[in-house]
């Protein structure tokens, strides 16, 4: 049994079935969005650097996430509590 067979039966059919067409299309407009891939279609880039790199973009994401949330709570516990209050007021906006 070839693989697309196995692949589309293992999603339900045909209709839920992902085309290579939409995973190019997908992968294009990734690559669009990380700055450090060429964007043009000339260059071969592989799907797999392209995923690997949204992958490594999105973990550094988390980690500036995780860096400002902790600078905005030191910062919330140094501040008095009516100012802290106007702030978490703010951020839940």
């Amino acid at each position: 049994m070839s693989s697309q067979r196995s692949r589309s039966r293992q999603s339900g059919g045909e209709a839920s079935r992902i085309s290579d067409e939409q995973i190019n299309e997908l992968i294009s407009k990734l690559q669009q969005l990380l700055p450090e891939l060429p964007h043009r279609h000339s260059d071969n880039v592989s799907a797999a650097r392209v995923l690997q790199e949204t992958c490594d973009r999105i973990r550094g994401l988390h980690r500036e996430v995780d860096d400002l949330s902790e600078r905005l709570s030191e910062l919330l516990a140094t501040t008095d509590s009516a100012q802290a209050a106007i702030i978490r007021s703010l951020l839940m906006q």
